[in-house]
């Protein structure tokens, strides 16, 4: 499908590019195959592949596995990326009494894929995908981009934060004139 697209572009681009402009258009310094080679399709801007599990190494694996299937289908994947792993404890007691049992630490991981202009024909064949190529204990969410998303991939630097507090309590940083 993806040489077919090829094919029809280029016959396009040559066959815009071969004939004498009968009309301007729009602009007078832009050629009108410009204006053809646009899709009429609506394009969803920034969506972001957010997936999750508590298996690093499947994880990793699933998130190269989503790169390529994207890649495969010409969609630009502009950035991936891994958030800080949150630490769960999970406690089980013994019946009817208040001992614990027993107590296991879990380690819940992110990773984000974030593509840009999807057509809107291609997104349920994306879903469709991943909907049947994710592998059991993981989840999958996409979901468009938003401004929290920037925020929660760094990880704070708190030593720093604690000198800078530090600075403050004596009477803050000098300033030279």
């Amino acid at each position: 499908m993806n040489n077919l697209l090829r094919v029809t572009r280029r016959a396009l681009q040559c066959r815009f590019l071969h004939q004498t402009p009968k009309s301007f258009g729009n602009n007078l310094y832009e050629p009108d195959y410009l204006e053809a080679m646009k899709s009429n399709l609506p394009m969803y801007d920034t969506l972001n592949i957010q997936i999750r599990g508590y298996d690093y190494a499947i994880l990793e694996n699933y998130q190269k596995f989503i790169h390529k299937l994207l890649r495969s289908m010409d969609i630009s994947v502009e950035e991936a990326w891994a958030t800080p792993h949150q630490d769960i404890q999970v406690t089980t007691y013994k019946p009817k009494s208040e001992i614990i049992n027993t107590q296991y630490n879990l380690k819940h991981y992110d990773r984000t894929v974030q593509i840009t202009d999807v057509l809107s024909t291609q997104l349920p064949v994306i879903l469709r995908a991943l909907e049947a190529s994710t592998p059991s204990g993981i989840t999958v969410h996409v979901r468009p981009h938003e401004e929290w998303d920037e925020e929660i991939r760094y990880v704070p630097d708190t030593e720093l934060k604690q000198l800078k507090q530090e600075l403050d309590d004596l009477g803050g940083p000098l300033k030279k004139k």
